[in-house]
């Protein structure tokens, strides 16, 4: 029955869910979104690459990647190295050129008026990480650092342990349980492979614009409005979004 809601929502271009009535369905405390194509449009990695002269390359991995053809710390070790040499000042222009997926603004407004925990976790960078921190009132971001070397450079290498689909789910876990948050109460949103673990997890994982293998696998899928689309999942009216 999934199965066949999804062919129907692709061939009338709407979004369908179905889910069990719960104690938990419009009480979600703690949500956790991945970064690249989740909450901004577009992929820094991929317009780093183009500010290094290297995009065909990147590009190529990150589709594998994110296809879920090659695990993810290699991919992204691969892509990275190729980024070797970029001076650290053109990275931070990228702040100002990849913008907000639409409806992201109204979703954390509503989320943070109903008292909700908000968390960032990615395969990305803390760079952009940390402005969006600032400019939605995040919680919690964790990211990988791009190494940089002395003269400003980057080295083409990341500094501690890489965020990936594994290290995803265990933060998860270890945000909600700081925050005393059962997983129920949890809602993971992603669009790519290694996000499936951390959408397996929650109580609600919802593959937003998501590649098909991960639309296949998450139990909710959003594709054809913006990320406040997300609101009606969780039961709330119009009335009461920001």
């Amino acid at each position: 029955m999934r199965a066949e809601f999804l062919a129907l929502a692709d061939e009338i271009a709407v979004d369908v869910a179905f889910q069990r009535e719960s104690e938990f369905r419009r009480e979600r405390r703690l949500f956790v979104f991945d970064m690249d194509s989740t909450l901004i449009q577009g992929e820094v990695i991929d317009e780093l690459a183009k500010m290094a002269g290297v995009a065909d390359r990147v590009v190529a991995i990150t589709a594998s990647a994110m296809r879920g053809e090659i695990e993810f710390q290699e991919s992204f070790r691969r892509r990275v190295a190729l980024l070797a040499g970029l001076p650290e000042a053109r990275v931070y222009e990228l702040l100002e050129r990849i913008p907000l997926m639409e409806g992201a603004e109204r979703l954390f407004r509503t989320l943070k008026k109903r008292g909700a925990k908000t968390a960032i976790l990615s395969g990305g960078f803390t760079f952009f990480g940390a402005h969006l921190q600032d400019q939605l009132g995040v919680n919690y971001v964790f990211a990988n650092e791009l190494d940089v070397d002395a003269d400003g450079f980057v080295t083409g290498d990341v500094c501690g342990r890489i965020v990936d689909g594994a290290r995803k789910a265990e933060l998860l876990v270890e945000i909600a349980g700081r925050e005393g948050i059962p997983l129920d109460q949890v809602v993971a949103v992603g669009d790519g492979a290694n996000d499936l673990p951390m959408l397996g997890l929650a109580g609600m994982g919802v593959a937003f614009h998501a590649k098909p293998i991960v639309r296949a696998s998450a139990r909710f899928s959003v594709t054809h409005v913006g990320l406040d689309g997300l609101l009606y999942l969780l039961g709330v009216p119009d009335w009461e979004w920001d």
